[in-house]
């Protein structure tokens, strides 16, 4: 099992920059991606940044370009980087992480909420 706390959210006026942290514990080795999703009131969930094992990152969606993800492999840790955040970047994001030969992602983390103010 591996267990996923984030950290970091809160408000934020617009124009601002948050970084969200996402600390793993358990059975951390089994990993191969760990990402960040987001889930805006009354929007589906999605897809932010992904970190893989051999550290390679990815992004997609709005938040492109204004992200940057990355990994403290001493700490376990993924961080989220955002800057010139927007009203609409308003969520709850969460911290994700899916096993070797997994099509899915296995693990979530509780989230934590970002409110960006205009």
């Amino acid at each position: 099992q591996v267990q996923l706390v984030e950290s970091g959210g809160g408000l934020v006026q617009a124009g601002g920059s948050l970084r969200l942290s996402c600390a793993a514990s358990g059975s951390i080795s089994r990993l191969n991606f760990m990402g960040w999703y987001r889930q805006a009131p009354g929007k589906q969930r999605e897809l932010v940044a992904t970190f893989s094992s051999g550290g390679r990152t990815s992004y997609s969606g709005s938040l492109k370009g204004r992200v940057t993800i990355s990994r403290d492999n001493a700490k376990n840790t993924v961080y989220l980087q955002m800057n010139s955040l927007k009203p609409e970047d308003t969520a709850v994001y969460y911290c994700a992480a899916k096993e070797y030969g997994s099509g899915e992602y296995n693990y979530w983390g509780q989230g934590t909420t970002v409110t960006v103010s205009s």
